[in-house]
């Protein structure tokens, strides 16, 4: 399974080069399902849930090629020669059911399991399905499975109950093959509905809105390949802040996007951190005295969820009452007993973490409940006394490329011990 092994690691210093986005490239990938001509996708960061999603299109019938080295990604679907998916795959991440739509628009039918991922809270795919059947699908659901079959998809008016960020793109990517017009209306707005957009729109189809909660789609009869290059990951970025804050360290990040960072920064900001737009990304300079802070987590471009894990550690450490209120997922305070098993002072109150800063975290054995709580022990480890030993780290795998390497590099002492 795996672990870290971390001492304090005194201010982290130096250069990191942030990769592309995990939340952008999985979608896009299931996107190559659309056309049976060859794409090429740029800053392909090796993750556990890219394989996996690259194993599904390649269960779909599709052939890959990933030249992990240049990081680059090559796909071709030239028929796609199943319409179920493999269960082991879907079970895996949540993100696998975003090929319904692809191969719904592409081949009429498509057979999902229910997807598997982070148990942070109830993540349904009703949205999905509602989208998938308003576009003329005809679903049915038993067994752990969804079936949705239709000869043509035709477009649509759909008003989304919440702004989802995978039924946005679902919708979007099953909406481009449709016959006629489709607007979606209270979607997702999310940088990476954008990048999703652009590379639809590479491939011919014909998209106006991504960015905005209104997206106006006009299906077209067919797709081509396309060349695309993956925007940098935000939640990356700020975990790299806050490993830089946490320690009191003077981290420069490249390959960053600042308005996609822009809740991070405030709340780093108001926390007492300097921010600094450079040449090529931000440097983040901190110091050992910070204030408190309160933080709602909500949709873009609200404060991110899935920085939460990651703030609380930080906050653990700051002097006064921090509040923290998690609006979005439920289960996402899984991380707390963990930190509490390293000194933190945190009480759960419904959605809410009230932390009372400590002086000094311990180090001790703790492990990560999902993606984003493995990274916020590992920040919170970086920063204790002594040494902390941090298990099931495949969570950490699924979202960060090389985390423990780039930590390295900024004079981390964290150290990956394969078991």
């Amino acid at each position: 399974m795996g672990k870290f092994v971390i001492e304090e690691s005194g201010r982290l210093r130096g250069k990191v080069r942030i990769s592309g986005s995990k939340n952008s490239v999985l979608p896009i990938i299931a996107a190559t399902l659309l056309t049976d001509e060859e794409c090429v996708i740029h800053d392909v960061p090796a993750l556990t849930d890219v394989l996996v999603m690259q194993n599904l299109i390649e269960d779909f019938g599709g052939t890959t090629k990933w030249d992990m080295a240049r990081e680059k990604l090559t796909v071709s679907v030239k028929s796609i020669t199943k319409t179920d998916a493999s269960y082991e795959l879907c079970a895996k991440m949540r993100a696998s059911f975003l090929a319904a739509g692809p191969v719904l628009a592409r081949l009429g039918e498509v057979k999902m399991s229910l997807p598997g991922g982070c148990a942070i809270g109830s993540r349904p795919v009703d949205l999905h399905i509602k989208g998938l059947a308003a576009l003329g699908a005809t679903i049915t659901q038993e067994h752990g499975y969804v079936h949705a079959k239709a000869r043509r998809l035709h477009g649509a008016n759909i008003y989304l109950d919440f702004p989802s960020v995978g039924a946005t793109e679902n919708i979007m990517m099953a909406a481009v093959l449709a016959k006629g017009q489709t607007i979606i209306q209270n979607c997702a707005v999310e940088p990476e509905i954008v990048d999703l957009s652009n590379f639809l729109t590479a491939m011919g189809a014909q998209i106006r809105g991504s960015g905005t909660d209104t997206i106006r789609i006009n299906g077209v009869e067919r797709l081509s390949g396309a060349t695309h290059t993956i925007i940098p990951d935000r939640i990356e970025a700020g975990t790299f802040m806050l490993a830089a804050t946490i320690t009191g360290g003077d981290v420069e990040l490249a390959n960053v996007v600042t308005d996609h960072l822009k809740p991070t920064m405030a709340k780093l900001r108001e926390a007492g951190v300097i921010i600094t737009e450079t040449d090529d990304g931000i440097r983040v300079e901190a110091s050992n005295t910070r204030r408190a802070i309160d933080i709602k987590t909500l949709p873009y471009p609200g404060f991110p969820t899935d920085m939460q894990a990651q703030f609380l550690s930080m906050l653990a450490t700051t002097p006064g009452t921090n509040i923290v209120t998690e609006t979005v997922f439920e289960n996402r305070f899984m991380h707390v007993p963990e930190l509490v098993r390293m000194g933190a002072d945190i009480k759960i109150d419904s959605r809410s973490a009230i932390i009372e800063g400590v002086p000094k975290l311990t180090g001790t054995q703790v492990k990560a409940t999902d993606l984003r709580a493995g990274a916020a022990l590992i920040l919170a480890a970086l920063a204790a006394q002594g040494v902390t030993e941090i298990h099931d780290i495949y969570h950490v795998d699924r979202g960060y490329f090389r985390f423990d390497e780039k930590l390295r590099s900024l004079g981390a002492k964290i150290l990956r011990i394969d078991g």
